[in-house]
């Protein structure tokens, strides 16, 4: 069969299973149940052993099942638990360096502000990164989205929760030189400066997938550096799917996630916030990191550069209410994005003779898929096609 290799024989049911591309499942599936010799074709569908985490307050994390990574039946962690390799930067007030849920995953830290520690004395750099890849079947506190990825601490607020632009820019750029997959700006300002846009354009060039908040004051207003075209930007959501209250919105926002009352890690001394432990907050900077932490998945899940894996989130994304109109893409969908980096179908042939003969005679060409090319306004993002379909660097066996 071109195009796809039989993996798997059972005799004793006069069967073959073949791996084929996905651009040519659909084809080749209607080939083979069309053909005289061929009793039934089908899908492999995938069996489960249907597990979720065994975190306390995995119940309390309504995010995490209304974005489909964690769920009682198919979820994206049944594909995916992410590895250990990818590096996701939380740019923020610090994250607590002994807490149970986050001491094993923080990887790198780095002082951008004034604190003189890189510990979280504010409350809310701790709790994004829980969002993000808080320890997660552990048996302790919390689950994190993208379960086994690993965070830098990029400390580039203050211990009152504020900080220079300058502060910002040097934790990315620095985030960016040091491994960082994914970046996570859970903040933003009212104006636009060159050296953040420049800070943002730097880690998008250096591959990283940056990914902001789109601001709380249930505005159109432009936040930044969300509003740059080379960042995600996230507005929120609450439990019904509907535009959280206070979250800004318009043409210029990307995407959206769960915001409203999102219980993770808080630090377990002393902060502004006064949130010890674990807490409940809400905000655009709570939607955030489920976006990173589902970008640092597919990252670990698929070799995708980075344009790659923002065009899985948009177009994997549920077009809930006001789609189109509050957020350009709809609200994050965890299990779609990581199934279709599943690029391999397998099909299913039982034959009541030996493999059938009537095959493709040339091989199909993939179409191309679509990418985001971006620029820093807020007008519509403009697809182009990508040279080189990110399957073939999965398997290039396939696109030779």
């Amino acid at each position: 069969m071109i195009g796809a290799f039989m993996s798997e024989k059972i005799d004793k049911l006069n069967a073959e299973v073949f791996e084929v591309p996905q651009p040519l499942f659909d084809k080749l599936l209607d080939v083979l149940k069309k053909h005289d010799l061929v009793l039934y074709a089908e899908k492999d569908n995938l069996a489960f052993a249907l597990e979720t985490s065994n975190d306390p307050y995995l119940p309390n994390q309504w995010g995490l099942s209304k974005i489909r990574a964690s769920d009682p039946g198919e979820s994206a962690w049944n594909y995916s638990h992410g590895n250990s390799d990818v590096l996701l930067a939380v740019v923020d007030t610090g994250i607590d360096q002994n807490h149970a849920d986050l001491i094993g995953k923080i990887a790198k830290n780095k002082n951008c502000s004034s604190s003189s520690t890189v510990d979280d004395r504010y409350g809310h750099g701790t709790h994004v990164a829980g969002i993000a890849a808080a320890a997660t079947n552990n048996s302790k506190g919390v689950a994190g989205t993208g379960y086994n990825v690993r965070l830098i601490n990029a400390k580039g607020l203050g211990d009152n929760g504020s900080g220079y632009y300058s502060w910002i820019a040097n934790c990315i750029t620095w985030a960016a030189d040091n491994g960082a997959a994914v970046i996570n700006l859970s903040l933003g300002g009212a104006s636009s400066l060159q050296i953040l846009e420049d800070a943002v354009n730097y880690a998008w060039n250096k591959g990283v997938v940056v990914v902001a908040a789109a601001g709380n004051s249930n505005s159109s207003s432009a936040s930044y550096p969300a509003f740059y075209g080379n960042a995600i930007a996230v507005a929120a959501t609450d439990s019904n799917d509907q535009k959280a209250s206070f979250s800004n919105y318009g043409g210029w926002v990307d995407i959206a996630a769960p915001g409203v009352s999102i219980y993770s890690t808080a630090p377990n001394h002393t902060n502004k916030l006064k949130i010890y432990n674990y807490a409940y907050l809400s905000g655009t900077s709570m939607a955030t990191p489920f976006v990173s932490g589902l970008a640092a998945l597919l990252k670990s899940a698929g070799n995708l550069t980075q344009t790659e894996i923002v065009d899985n989130i948009y177009q994997n994304a549920d077009k809930i209410a006001q789609t189109g109109n509050y957020w350009t893409y709809g609200r994050i969908n965890a299990l779609n994005s990581i199934k279709e980096v599943s690029v391999f179908t397998p099909t299913l042939t039982l034959t009541p003779t030996p493999a059938p003969t009537l095959m493709p005679s040339s091989t199909p060409t993939p179409s191309p898929t679509t990418i985001p090319s971006f620029t820093p306004t807020p007008s519509p993002i403009s697809v182009n096609p990508t040279p080189i379909p990110w399957w073939c660097r999965i398997r290039p066996q396939y696109c030779q």
